[in-house]
């Protein structure tokens, strides 16, 4: 047997590492050969074992049974013997299974043990092993699985990982762990799955394979450091299922997702990611915007073909002139490039696309594009405002006629930069309610007292600082916010109303609305609701509309009907900036108006000039033939304050009436004005 002995001296060092107890007996059942991890399971060393009929199974078992004893020497396949019990040294029962395998060695046959023990607090329950074995079987059968030791070798793969990996038994074992992952980005991974496993961590995602042959394949994996009762690491179990399929399919949809049809440019949802990604790694760089002019045009002029040759064409273009730089397409005839280049370098391409025009049927296009530059980081900082500041820049670009290719001045892109830092924290005002309303008094001439205050919306930003009206309101009707401003403004309008009511000082409470908010249908339900909701009389509210408002309400029936609705419900309608706007005066028959502001522009410069003072004597007298009230607004000076009230005007506001306040200081304007 020396041949034989020689055999299993050189195999320890593998055998050694498998974790499970390993033995090798002769044909007779004489033990040849104990692993380290049978010493510890059963208690026997090596030496009390080897050239010994195995101690550890129970005499009357021991022949087990000579017909399978028979079995197991005759076949060339591995044998399993399911839930059985054996002993230790000790004298503990130890619930096993075992894989019986006979091998010819030096001429000699042998039978190959290798154990499988079931955790120890279930070593008297038969029914838990048999539910562990049937666990183990379930997860064999539908996970790719593979067992490696503490050095990182393989020591085991099942059936399904070795028809996905192409490998055969022999050839595995004794592999490295990171000999199955692709080079480079694959070791990476490896790397960090190990160093989880190394950590007793569990570590579970999506990773890339390859094949004996190279072949690339994707699993679902779960990593699991095995251990025992000491919390000694035994091994490690990889559990896999296969999703290359579901991968395949994953970077179809994403390829259609991310990549525009037409000319396989990226697409928007694609630029706005590789952006996102130069931003986090901080990268300089152009966002160019290309816009081809008159493109419509062009379109009506050739047939569905020729459009698409058209752009086929001008992409092409681009990819040659813009080489090594990211281009996508995110209009009909709207383009974007990504490019470190310089600005001399990009205009260029204007020049590009005169020597080599477009042809279609032999005859040339004229195509002119209309461009903007916007550097990151020095202009914008974000995708969103890249966008927009593009789209300034090719609107100033076609205004000025098209056919250039420009950037912004370094202040415009600061007021843009603001403007869209206002519609973004405007949100979140608007969410926290951090807006304020402040309210100017408006004197009446005749009494002499104040009955009537208009709400101005104020904003204090921790940012932004004071966000005033004439800023914030463009803002917010250009980005769809002004309906959550006028339900604010109403809201807390009448809620005031209400309160100063209740404390026997009825005022009028005057808040400005945009025809945006009257196109709403459920417009008059929900001024109606809130007048309800804080028990606020309808003649205490007041609405301001402009001139702009009125002419477009002129052509709109269900605007004229909600006012007259509101109207008969006492609510009073104020006609603000009056002069400034459009010179019809037919929505004065049209519209219930019962009051006119004249505009502080009017006001400003009365005592100066003439003909100003004729014409606002000429817009009062009009109200008052119209049976409207009328009022002056910003009126500062005494002397505007006596020629105002010489004049007829029936109230009059300004700074010199009062500021605006918040509803705490009124009182003390109030009553310094009705004294």
């Amino acid at each position: 047997m020396n041949r034989l002995q020689q055999i299993l001296e050189s195999g320890n060092e593998v055998f050694n590492h498998v974790p499970f107890p390993m033995m090798l007996t002769t044909k007779e059942g004489i033990v040849l050969w104990w692993s380290r991890e049978a010493e510890k399971t059963f208690g026997y060393r090596a030496d009390e074992v080897v050239g010994q009929f195995y101690p550890f199974i129970e005499e009357e078992k021991s022949a087990m049974h000579k017909a399978t004893w028979d079995q197991v020497l005759r076949s060339i396949d591995p044998i399993r013997f399911e839930d059985f019990l054996l002993h230790t040294k000790q004298g503990e029962e130890v619930p096993v299974s075992a894989v019986l395998k006979s091998l010819t060695i030096d001429n000699e046959r042998c039978v190959m043990f290798l154990f499988e023990q079931y955790n120890s607090t279930i070593t008297n329950d038969t029914t838990g092993a048999q539910e562990l074995a049937s666990i183990k079987n379930g997860l064999d059968q539908t996970f790719m699985l593979t067992y490696i030791d503490e050095e990182g070798l393989i020591i085991y793969a099942n059936d399904l990982f070795l028809k996905t990996s192409k490998w055969t038994p022999k050839r595995v074992v004794g592999k490295s762990f990171w000999q199955l992952f692709p080079p480079g980005t694959g070791e990476m991974f490896a790397n960090t799955i190990w160093t989880s496993l190394k950590s007793n961590r569990v570590w579970q995602g999506s990773v890339e394979k390859i094949t004996k042959d190279g072949e690339t394949y994707w699993v679902e994996m779960t990593a699991i450091p095995v251990t025992a009762s000491s919390n000694d690491t035994m091994y490690y179990c990889i559990l896999e299922k296969d999703i290359t399929e579901k991968k395949r399919l994953q970077t179809h949809l994403e390829q259609i997702a991310y990549v525009d049809p037409e000319t396989n440019l990226m697409n928007r949802h694609r630029l706005e990611y590789i952006v996102s990604n130069f931003i986090e790694e901080k990268r300089h760089f152009s966002f160019v915007f290309l816009d081809i002019d008159k493109f419509f045009t062009l379109k009506d002029m050739h047939d569905e073909d020729s459009e698409t040759t058209l752009l086929l064409e001008f992409a092409k273009r681009m990819k040659m002139y813009f080489q090594d730089s990211d281009i996508a397409r995110v209009g009909v005839d709207e383009f974007v490039v990504l490019t470190p280049l310089s600005e001399w370098f990009i205009q260029g391409f204007l020049t590009y696309l005169k020597q080599h025009p477009i042809y279609i049927r032999n005859t040339a296009i004229p195509i002119s594009i209309s461009g903007g530059i916007t550097r990151y980081p020095e202009d914008q900082s974000t995708f969103l405002h890249l966008m927009k500041a593009s789209n300034a820049t090719i609107h100033k670009v076609k205004q000025d006629g098209g056919g250039n290719i420009v950037s912004l001045s370094k202040s415009t892109h600061q007021a843009l930069s603001r403007k869209l830092t206002i519609e973004k924290r405007l949100i979140e005002a608007l969410h926290h309610k951090d807006l304020q309303v402040y309210y100017q008094p408006q004197l009446d001439v005749r009494s002499g007292s104040i009955n009537t205050v208009e709400a101005l919306v104020r904003w204090e930003d921790e940012v932004l600082g004071t966000v005033h009206p004439n800023e914030l309101i463009p803002i917010a009707e250009e980005s769809g916010m002004i309906h959550d401003i006028g339900t604010f403004m109403l809201e807390q309008s009448c809620k005031q109303a209400a309160i100063w009511q209740k404390e026997g000082r009825p005022l009028k409470v005057s808040i400005n609305s945009s025809v945006r908010e009257f196109r709403d249908h459920n417009m008059v339900k929900k001024i109606r609701q809130t007048l309800e909701k804080y028990s606020c009389p309808a003649h205490l509210l007041q609405i301001e509309i402009t001139e702009k408002f009125a002419l477009e309400a002129e052509a709109e029936q269900s605007i004229i009907r909600q006012m007259r609705l509101l109207q008969q419900d006492g609510v009073a309608f104020v006609l603000d900036d009056f002069g400034t706007g459009y010179a019809s005066f037919r929505y004065m028959q049209l519209l219930p108006i019962s009051e006119l502001k004249i505009d502080q522009s009017f006001i400003s410069s009365i005592m100066q000039q003439e003909k100003l003072q004729k014409l606002v004597h000429g817009m009062i007298q009009f109200g008052k033939s119209m049976s409207i009230r009328v009022l002056a607004e910003g009126v500062e000076t005494i002397e505007q304050f006596e020629l105002l009230k010489e004049l007829g005007c029936d109230a009059l506001q300004g700074y010199y009436i009062g500021h605006p306040v918040t509803s705490d200081d009124l009182e003390q304007t109030i009553s310094s004005k009705n004294s």
